[in-house]
C-alpha cells in the first residue's frame, strides 16, 4: 500500500484522500441518479404512449365532427363568393356606363354667391 503523505510522487500529482472520496462519492450519486431516471422513464413510457394515443383519438374525433361542418361552410362560401363577384361586375358595369348627356354650361348668370343690387 502507499501511503498518502509519501513525497516522492510530487505534490501537485495526487489528490488528498478526502478530495478522491468525494470524487468517488459523486460519481456513485451520479450513477443511482441516472438509475432512478432511467427506472422513471422505462415506467413512464407505457403512459407516455397511452396519452399520445388518446390525443391523437382526440384529434380524429374532432376532425369527424368538424369535416362535414367545412363542407358545408365551404358551400356557402363558395355562393357568397359568386354573389359577391356578380355584385361587383355589376357595379363596375354601371360605373362605366356614362351617366347621360353632359351638361352643357349655361349663359345665364346665377344667383348662387352673386352680389344682387340692392
Amino acid at each position: 500500500m502507499t501511503d498518502p503523505t509519501d513525497e516522492t510522487r510530487g505534490e501537485g500529482n495526487d489528490p488528498t484522500a478526502a478530495e478522491r472520496g468525494a470524487e468517488d462519492r459523486h460519481a456513485r450519486w451520479m450513477a443511482q441518479l441516472q438509475t432512478m431516471i432511467d427506472e422513471v422513464t422505462t415506467a413512464a413510457a407505457p403512459t407516455a404512449r397511452e396519452l399520445g394515443a388518446k390525443a391523437a383519438e382526440l384529434a380524429a374525433r374532432a376532425a369527424d365532427a368538424v369535416g362535414p361542418f367545412a363542407h358545408r361552410a365551404a358551400g356557402v362560401t363558395s355562393d357568397v363568393g359568386q354573389r359577391v363577384a356578380s355584385r361587383g361586375r355589376e357595379i363596375a358595369t354601371d360605373l362605366r356606363r356614362p351617366a347621360g348627356p353632359p351638361e352643357a354650361p349655361s349663359d345665364t348668370p346665377s344667383d348662387e354667391g352673386g352680389d344682387t343690387p340692392g
